[in-house]
């Protein structure tokens, strides 16, 4: 996956960018109250990209 598509996956639904880090980027869900950081390759592993998607949604 793309990471612009990963990104844009997220911000739809509901993340913000938190803070930049020097590899990853920081997403902050606020509904969820949870955090991951997103790699800064271009291309991301389809597996991470959505356990980072369902680790970002759900509410647990």
């Amino acid at each position: 996956m793309k990471r612009r598509e990963l990104v844009e996956r997220l911000e739809k639904s509901g993340c913000t960018l938190l803070r930049h880090g020097s590899r990853h980027d920081i997403y902050h869900n606020p509904s969820t109250g949870k955090s991951q950081p997103v790699p800064r390759h271009t291309e991301i592993n389809e597996i991470l990209a959505k356990k980072i998607i369902k680790d970002l949604t759900k509410e647990n």
